[in-house]
């Protein structure tokens, strides 16, 4: 039986930061290999990559993923929303810079917060917490908002699409909270995800006329190892253990930093100033998140 906990401890807040801090890296990563793979290709090669590496870590550690335990439905259902948030985080890509998606997917909290509820009472955001998400949310847009007042029409495409894919990582995580999927081993949740991801991009490459082209320059390579091992297998796994056992609502709102972490990356690898401005929604942030995670007091 998996016990779960009502607040974030030590161990959790670790592995969150260590998972926010790589997707933020994640989408710069991305963009930048889209000039040497195409999206749909480049996603096909990691989700193949990561469901073998999950399939051998299951093997290994004598998990089983096929034995009847009636969360096959709903596995299907969180596969097919996670396969379509991919796809338009990788296609969004094409449209729009990487920070500017990344604030955009970040609305997923919203969705979780607003519609977990219904299915677990318990966790059900007090009107400080609810403050706690605005800040951490008006942090992310203040912090991007020199790109929001200087964008192009022709990024309006990349939005809606990562918009879409926030959406559908919201729905996946509600999809995950209220099923039979809360109650399996994280490894046979996640491997639900990759591979009916796996299956699934291979053929949305060949629809899209993409060019399967094998021959990759040595940044190209390390960029898919690094998207396979450690984004689509040891990060999700992470984060798939986590919300077995720690409350959605906290898990989702923790990944405000990663947009951040974003534009970190960004002005490192593409020269982009950090500004007062970011410092300031860091500490929003902060601020933000220690609200939704704040303990209720106890009764008198």
């Amino acid at each position: 039986m998996i016990e779960r906990k009502t607040h974030l401890d030590a161990l959790a807040v670790l592995l969150l930061l260590g998972c926010c801090l790589f997707w933020g890296l994640q989408q710069v990563l991305i963009k930048a290999t889209l000039a040497e793979i195409p999206p749909m290709f480049q996603a096909s090669l990691r989700l193949v990559g990561a469901t073998a590496l999950l399939w051998v870590w299951c093997a290994w550690r004598r998990i089983p993923l096929f034995g009847r335990d009636g969360s096959l439905p709903a596995g299907l259902l969180a596969g097919g929303l996670f396969a379509g948030e991919f796809a338009f985080i990788y296609l969004g890509l094409q449209h729009t810079t990487a920070s500017r998606l990344t604030v955009f997917l970040y609305t997923s909290p919203f969705w979780v917060a607003v519609l977990v509820p219904f299915w677990a009472q318990s966790e059900k955001l007090r009107g400080v917490q609810w403050t706690g998400l605005v800040v951490a949310f008006a942090a992310v847009v203040f912090a991007l908002r020199e790109g929001f007042s200087g964008g192009a029409a022709s990024t309006v495409r990349g939005d809606v699409m990562a918009l879409a894919a926030g959406m559908l990582w919201g729905l996946t995580t509600v999809v995950i909270r209220a099923s039979k999927l809360a109650k399996i081993a994280a490894e046979k949740l996640l491997f639900y995800q990759l591979a009916v991801s796996a299956a699934a991009f291979p053929a949305l490459s060949w629809g899209r006329g993409e060019s399967w082209f094998w021959h990759f320059s040595a940044f190209g390579l390390v960029s898919l190892g690094v998207q396979t091992v450690v984004g689509a297998f040891a990060s999700y796994l992470a984060w798939m253990w986590m919300l077995g056992r720690y409350p959605a609502t906290q898990i989702s709102t923790f990944v405000f930093f990663t947009p951040l972490f974003a534009l970190l990356f960004g002005a490192l690898w593409l020269g982009e100033p950090v500004t007062p401005r970011l410092v300031a929604a860091l500490a929003m942030v902060a601020a933000g998140i220690v609200l939704v995670n704040r303990k209720p007091r106890a009764a008198a």
